[in-house]
């Protein structure tokens, strides 16, 4: 190999490092931005794409990472020009009673998605940094996001999450700084308007979240409904995406679990974390008898003051239990285990 190949080769395998090094924290970026896990990993891909396409012309008047946040946002932009915003069944519609709830189910783009934290929290040393973090991809503050205008919610992402100086914001999007001020007011003004409310993060969890996420695992896989209605707030919601339908309070919740949502009787729960909230992987027994359970719906938890605020059922287990490394199903020996 030549001297000049292997100056190639080697920017080559520089660039690839740093693509990589950024990979969460873009991912992360991407996923405020358009509320979707999967259109989030296919921005993040398509900003590597037009990176490696254009990295002969980078001349590095900013840095690598403020270039890649340039691309992101532009390929974001791209994908928000249509005016799709995802939602949360309780932005579209006011909640049913279980008496005559009905199930309409609407199409995925939609609904906010879930997200593994693992793929948009990058790791830090700083539990302040830390906990602005998983803040800022909870599933309450994301879906607020959606209510800003693109341009407003890459402002707002940039100056008060990720906490640039509004120069550099205006760099990025080659505006002036006096415009980045006047949309982050604006956008301010509008979360103002809609406060997201709030939900305590999963990681790490203190004793008393401990404590009350085992008194749910032990009360949802029992069926004991009436103990496990006392761990909710008194205004708790419950959603299952893709349905629009979402119920809140205790005798509502309690006599869907012992009505329409009978057949989560008898369940299993795995533990995750999603949007640094706690999550479950819920499996349902096998309807044709044989030993085992299968998928039935990543359970998001929202919780606040020592009490359960919201769960978020996210039905469409073929594409959720992948992302979150579950498996496929539990089997006998492996709920024997988990008894033991």
């Amino acid at each position: 190999m030549t001297d000049t190949a292997n100056l190639a080769a080697d920017a080559d395998a520089g660039l690839d490092a740093a693509l990589d090094r950024y990979r969460v924290e873009l991912t992360g970026y991407c996923y405020r931005m358009l509320g979707s896990s999967f259109d989030a990993e296919d921005a993040v891909q398509d900003t590597y794409v037009r990176a490696w396409r254009g990295h002969g012309k980078f001349e590095g008047r900013s840095s690598l990472r403020s270039w890649l946040y340039r691309i992101a946002t532009n390929v974001c932009m791209d994908l928000l020009s249509a005016g799709n915003k995802r939602a949360r069944p309780m932005d579209l519609s006011a909640p049913q009673h279980q008496s005559s709830a009905v199930l309409n189910e609407r199409p995925e783009v939609t609904w906010l998605e879930p997200v593994p934290d693992a793929r948009v929290l990058p790791r830090t040393a700083d539990p302040a940094e830390a906990a602005l973090a998983k803040e800022s991809v909870r599933l309450a503050f994301v879906a607020a996001l959606q209510h800003l205008p693109p341009k407003q919610r890459a402002v707002l992402i940039l100056r008060e999450v990720l906490a640039w100086k509004a120069d550099e914001v205006a760099a990025l999007l080659g505006t002036t700084t006096a415009s980045v001020n006047s949309a982050l007011q604006r956008a301010r003004a509008t979360l103002a308007a809609r406060p997201a409310r709030d939900s305590e993060p999963a990681d790490p969890l203190d004793a008393d979240q401990a404590k009350l996420l085992e008194q749910y695992v032990s009360a949802f896989e029992a069926y004991d409904i009436t103990r496990l209605t006392t761990l909710l707030h008194e205004d708790a919601v419950l959603s299952m995406p893709p349905f629009d339908l979402w119920l809140q309070g205790h005798a509502d919740i309690a006599a869907w679990h012992l009505n329409q949502g009978i057949g989560c009787r008898g369940s299993r729960l795995l533990p995750t974390t999603a949007n640094g909230l706690p999550a479950f992987g819920q499996y349902r027994p096998r309807k044709d008898g044989r030993p085992g359970h299968v998928p039935w719906a990543l359970q998001v938890l929202e919780i606040s003051d020592g009490r359960i605020t919201g769960l978020n059922a996210f039905l469409d287990t073929d594409r959720w239990f992948p992302l979150f490394g579950l498996p496929e199903e539990l089997p006998q020996s492996d709920e024997a285990e988990q008894g033991a």
